[in-house]
């Protein structure tokens, strides 16, 4: 099966499930009142609306270029991601005001046993779904399931939350235990959407990836120095699925233009094989002997040139 096909699975067993949930956890709502169950449901119908953009932005990011978007449309990636950290955190918002609402107005749960269970069976589910999400999400190098996957996963800390909350109101007789449970389980959403909507603006952003970065400079050194050249100006940018990467290669003077091209889709070949991530590398050819002269100027005028 290809790594498309099981993106493509994945996403829809995530919005079938998704529907699961939110029904399971209405009807605890409806039978306990609970705040941190109510939280807990709307984290849910959150959850609800970012698989479904999620689903469009798997499609579209398998969409072939086109005129208007030569790269592709894989960038859609970061938008997914950060546009389900958003969501994350509306969602954080609600519980917080439901929670303060109920704890000032002394609002007690009630149907104790029916809520824990119905929220107990909602956090093996999701534990579930949320590893099969990552997992099939890293195989497949897919941002959109990997973020996905930790929604999944924090939808289990938010039911986790709901049921220590009914827990402590049940051994203690103390009904603000379900909104400080509640308030809590909202600080740990807000963590999880910030670190989504960070993923997201690095990848908009083009944020560099250090270790990379690290991985092609040992990989061209190594196979520059087997043909005796030297390379500088390595760039690269997180496309979501690809890694578009470019460097100069400095060749002799008097080598012939046919030779150098086959070398420099030698060492394209090599560094491509030798990382981890998916990388499409465009190499640059220049000679020793005028490149300074023929760079001055250019240097000056591109604020993105960086010299090795």
């Amino acid at each position: 099966m290809s790594n498309t096909t099981d993106a493509t699975r994945a996403m829809r067993i995530s919005l079938g499930i998704g529907f699961l949930m939110l029904v399971l956890k209405v009807g605890a709502y409806v039978l306990t009142g609970s705040a941190a169950i109510l939280g807990d449901a709307a984290e849910s119908v959150v959850h609800v609306a970012a698989v479904m953009f999620a689903s469009f932005s798997l499609g579209l990011l398998h969409k072939p270029a086109d005129d208007d978007h030569p790269y592709g449309h894989s960038k859609i990636a970061f938008f997914s991601a950060g546009i389900e950290g958003g969501l994350i955190i509306v969602a954080a918002i609600f519980i917080i005001y439901e929670s303060v609402r109920r704890l000032l107005l002394h609002l007690p749960p009630s149907n104790l046993d029916q809520g824990l269970a119905l929220t107990a069976l909602t956090i093996i589910i999701n534990a579930a779904l949320g590893t099969y999400l990552i997992r099939t999400g890293k195989r497949s190098g897919s941002i959109i399931l990997e973020s996905n996957g930790k929604h999944v996963l924090t939808d289990v800390w938010t039911s986790l939350g709901a049921i220590v909350g009914l827990g402590l109101v049940a051994l203690t007789g103390w009904h603000s235990w379900d909104s400080i449970c509640g308030l809590i389980m909202a600080a740990n959403i807000i963590w999880t959407g910030y670190g989504l909507m960070r993923q997201s603006v690095g990848g908009l952003m083009d944020s560099a990836d250090p270790k990379l970065n690290a991985s092609l400079d040992a990989a061209l050194r190594r196979e520059t120095e087997k043909h005796g050249l030297k390379f500088h100006a390595l760039r690269h940018r997180d496309a979501g699925e690809m890694h578009y990467v470019e460097v100069h290669l400095l060749f002799p003077d008097e080598i012939m233009l046919r030779d150098a091209h086959r070398t420099a889709t030698e060492i394209e070949h090599a560094v491509q094989a030798s990382v981890a991530n998916p990388v499409l590398i465009t190499t640059h050819l220049e000679c020793l002997g005028d490149h300074d002269e023929l760079h001055q100027h250019g240097e000056a005028s591109d604020p993105n040139y960086k010299r090795a």
